[in-house]
């Protein structure tokens, strides 16, 4: 396994930082852990190498007998929310450990996943941006309509994928390559640039990001092309804004 890391969550909020320029960078601010070790997939048995993370304590009463036993394993809390994840320090983990804020350090890049807001049954409008018929020569109530789909003899049904209204929202989002800004272990608190699906209070995970970072090259944005400006002449501003 690659630098694999990971942590559950709870969404704070956004807010802004300033980086060492004096830029301002905006942030969302994650609760994250601590998560407590439940359970070790091991190979021989399940057929793969991966650690169950618990968190979000919770009552008793909110817990199935199957899911107390599970948990009285490897701790006496009882935790809401059990996530399946890969690490790569797999072997130095055991049964019972606490993981923190400091997993993740300022500098990596991160996958944030979380349950987005739900916005109710919205019509293909708000749900996909499709255009209002005309508003006026007789339209009639029916502006925000889908419409007609267009289906003929052939193929006489409508195809898979069509556009139409529906549950817009509430479904899970990953947000890839966010770059971890700052953490404090002592308050379990991150905070990633940029925004995070999901409400205040939503359950986030996060993961070493999945993208490979690939590193700009100096002076591989000026175009080659004598045709383009850029080309002509590499001091233009067309060029040194890239």
């Amino acid at each position: 396994m690659a630098n694999e890391k990971a942590i559950i969550g709870t969404k704070v909020g956004m807010t802004q930082t300033f980086d060492e320029d004096g830029k301002v960078v905006p942030v969302t601010v994650i609760k994250a852990g601590p998560c407590t070790v439940v359970q070790k997939k091991t190979a021989e048995k399940d057929g793969y190498e991966a650690i169950q993370l618990g968190y979000q304590p919770t009552t008793e009463k909110h817990l199935t007998k199957a899911q107390k036993g599970h948990l009285a394993k490897a701790t006496d809390e009882n935790l809401k929310v059990l996530k399946e994840v890969q690490f790569s320090e797999y072997d130095k983990l055991e049964v019972g450990d606490i993981l923190k804020a400091d997993v993740f350090a300022a500098g990596e890049h991160v996958d944030a996943t979380a349950i987005s807001k739900g916005k109710g049954y919205a019509g293909v409008v708000k749900r996909y941006g499709a255009q209002r018929t005309p508003m006026t020569h007789g339209g009639g109530p029916v502006h925000r309509h889908a419409g007609s789909m267009g289906s003929t003899s052939t193929p006489s049904r409508i195809r898979k994928g069509k556009i139409g209204a529906g549950q817009m929202g509430a479904e899970q989002v990953t947000i890839q390559n966010l770059t971890v800004v700052q953490v404090d272990p002592d308050i379990d608190l991150i905070a990633v640039r940029g925004a995070v699906p999901g409400p205040k209070g939503g359950i986030v995970v996060l993961k070493s990001t999945a993208k490979v970072l690939v590193e700009k090259q100096a002076g591989a944005a000026i175009s080659l092309n004598p045709q383009k400006a850029s080309g002509r002449n590499p001091q233009k501003a067309s060029a040194r804004n890239h």
